[in-house]
Formats: structure tokens, sequence, C-alpha cells
């Protein structure tokens, strides 16, 4: 996970330790130009008083449903149509804005791996890396070819250990054989046609798995070349809607025993935003009702620590992004969250981007060395990667303060540990 760290003047109380998302990297940025205060004596209190939200219903068909632009090659038997559930002047701005999320979505998810063609430096052309399939799904195998010097007859052969092989074409049982077999043999005098029937192959895998990989083999004559396949179920991407920031963030918090100084933050917050959702995960003893305007307040069982909280307030996130605050922190008029959207939608591959409190950059990286034995986690205070390009005062690192945007999806597949309640901030980072 790669989280972007901004510094915000703000009061920072406790060490509290930041939660990232499966952490792989950290930015921390130097220069924020929001303000966010930590008030010691401030508590962060829930508010129950949020109003139902007035969606509009989309009825769920039993056959497919499509929303598709202009160009789509979807072609889907039995579908209904989303496009008539939609404004017709919005629809346009809906599916490029739908196109913008896909490509970041697969940015990060790294969906859309190029298809890397070794060159025939031996006599044989295949992919490399890139090539990925579904399970059970037939998927032509590209960039298959032979380069060499004339023969009477050219033969190659393919073989797979987990499918089984074809030529997706009306073929001559002479050329080819082994149809639907583990093991394909295409023969021809002319070498044309031997490439022909190439790019044509096609690979099925014969048994289910959502995550796993197959090696083909290639061979002609003395020369072979062995590639992988990927076997991995497609998954459904999350793409969300909204351009202002009260559609795109929520702010999120939990809170124990300070109830008064969750007030001095829901006011401050509604200062500088006024209809942005806030989310509260309460385990205290006695709870009390926090009412407001879009406030969202859920009781736990008493004291069940910071990350059993986290997980039930990110729970109910519905929007791309979130920002967590401790219950004792308080924005100033100059605080900006906006700062931090622009540089996440920005650059997609980042799942988190921290803030300074208090002025104080809390953050360090970490080292892993792992052996037979064991391993050992070094941490380094102060301490940054490389910078951000592009960013002044930005810098890839590992742990940031509990003050922080993080995309919402990246957070839940990786969630919080609840045994862990008191501490855990490192604990998370190496997730």
């Amino acid at each position: 996970m790669i989280v972007l760290f901004r510094t915000f003047t703000m009061k920072f109380q406790r060490k509290h330790f930041l939660i990232l998302l499966c952490v792989i990297v950290l930015l921390i940025c130097g220069r924020i130009s929001g303000l966010l205060k930590w008030d010691r004596n401030l508590h962060y209190m829930p508010s129950s008083g949020a109003s139902p939200k007035e969606d509009k219903v989309i009825p769920t068909p039993s056959s497919i449903s499509v929303l598709r632009g202009k160009n789509s090659l979807c072609d889907c038997k039995n579908q209904t149509d989303l496009h008539q559930f939609l404004p017709s002047d919005q629809l346009d701005d809906i599916i490029n804005s739908r196109a913008k999320e896909y490509k970041e979505h697969q940015l990060r998810m790294k969906t859309n791996t190029d298809i890397l063609i070794a060159p025939a430096n031996s006599p044989l052309q295949y992919p490399i890396r890139g090539f990925i399939v579904a399970p059970l799904q037939k998927s032509l195998i590209p960039g298959l070819a032979l380069y060499t010097q004339k023969r009477e007859v050219y033969k190659v052969s393919l073989s797979v250990e987990k499918g089984v092989l074809s030529v997706d074409d009306d073929v001559n049982e002479e050329q080819v054989n082994g149809q639907g077999q583990s093991k394909l043999t295409i023969s021809s005098s002319s070498l044309k046609q031997v490439n022909d029937l190439l790019n044509k192959v096609t690979y099925t895998s014969t048994i289910y798995h959502i995550r796993t990989s197959d090696l083909v083999y290639f061979r002609f004559e003395d020369s072979e070349a062995i590639f992988p396949v990927t076997i991995r179920r497609p998954t459904v991407p999350v793409l969300y809607s909204g351009n202002d920031i009260n559609s795109q963030v929520t702010i999120t918090t939990k809170t124990f025993l300070r109830y008064n100084k969750l007030k001095v933050l829901i006011k401050s917050i509604r200062k500088v935003y006024p209809k942005i959702k806030i989310i509260i995960a309460d385990d205290n003893p006695n709870p009390e009702n926090v009412s407001g305007d879009n406030i969202e307040q859920y009781i736990m069982p008493p004291a069940q620590g910071w990350f059993a909280g986290r997980n039930l307030a990110v729970s109910q996130v519905t929007t791309k992004y979130f920002l967590w605050v401790d219950d004792d922190f308080e924005f100033l008029d100059e605080t900006r969250i906006e700062r931090f959207v622009e540089i996440m939608e920005a650059n997609p591959e980042l799942d988190v981007v921290g803030g300074a409190v208090s002025g104080e950059q809390y953050y360090f990286s970490l080292e892993y060395i792992e052996d037979d034995e064991g391993g050992c986690l070094r941490r380094f205070q102060g301490k940054h990667h490389k910078p951000l390009p592009g960013y002044d005062g930005c810098f890839f690192v590992d742990v940031v303060v509990n003050f922080f945007l993080a995309r919402t999806d990246a957070v839940r597949r990786v969630g919080f540990d609840p045994f862990l309640k008191r501490v855990g901030h490192t604990d998370h980072h190496m997730t």
C-alpha cells in the first residue's frame, strides 16, 4: 500500500499508531496547506442523529444489467440496459466518469498489465508476461509465432499441465494433432500456415482455482520456450462517483471516555465542512447519544479497542475515501481535505496520504529481514524512502500519524486486527 503524508497544523496528543492498509510503501508530504489542531483536552463523541439516505432504487433484474459506453464491446444476452435509469442529460458525464474510475482501478490493481512478447531470438516467439485467463474459460494465446529458415516440414508442439490446448478453427487433422488435450502438435510444409495456426491456439484451464498458474512448453526441434499462464478469476471493480468533497470523503473516528472532546471535534469539522458525513465508532461503557446532521454513531460493546472500532467505522463508509482522525483532534479554519484528494486522484497507485499534527511530522520507515529462524524488524524514526516525483516535500514512508486520508477499498482488503486494542501501528503497516 502506498500512503502520502501531508503536513497539517494540528495538535497531536497521544502517541497513537497509524493503521494502514497492506503496507508496501507510505508517502509523506512535508507541506500541506490545510491545518488541523489536536487538543489533548478534546474528546471525540459519536452522533446517532444521521438522517436516512434518500437513495434512488434501481430494480435488480434476474438478467444481466449493463451500463455501457457508446464504443463498448460488451454484448450480453438477456441484458437490462441501465441507461434507462439514469438522467439523459447526465449520461455522458456518468459514462466518462466511470471510464476514468475504471482506468484508475486497473492501475491500482494491476489488471491492465501489458502482454510482453519475447522476440524471436530463438526461432520461437511467445508471451513472457501478462497472459491472464479466467478459470475454465477458453482464451487465445497471444503472440505465438515461429521464425526459422526453410524446412521441408515445420513442426511445433505445445504442452501444459493444468489445462488443454486447441486451435480455434476448422483444421486438418494431419496438420493439428491433440485438439482439446494437454499436448498440441502443429505441422505443415508452409511456415505461413504454421504461424496462421499458432495465431489461433487457445488455452483452457481444466481446474477451478481463483488464483493459480500454469506453464506452457513451446518446442521446435532443439529449441524450447517456457512461459507462464496466470489463471485468475476476474473481480468486479468498485467504481465511485462524485466530484465534490462531500461525495468523495467520509470523516471517521472512534471515541472512548472523551465525549467533551468529540463535541469539539465535530464543531470544528462543521465550521469547515458543514455537510460532510461523520462516522463514529463508540465503545464507551455508558454511551451517550450524539446528534447532528449527517452524523452516524455506532455503539459497540465496551472497551473493544482502536482496531475493532476502526473496522466498524470503515465498514460503514460508502465514499471513495475516508479521513481518519482521533476524537481529540480539532480542525482549523485552514484545514483542507481537498489537498489530500488532489494527490490521491493524481496518483491512483497511492493508498494513504498522511498529514502532520500540530506541525509535527510523525513518521518512520521499516526494514524487515527474514531468515530461517524468524526475522528482524528495524524501525527508523524520521527516515523516509524516496520522494514522490512531481510533489515537493512528499516522500515514501512506512508509518504516519493518526491523521490520514485512505482509499476505502484498499483499507477494507487489509482491515485492522481487533486483537490489538491499544497498540498496533507498526503491526498494521507490516501487514
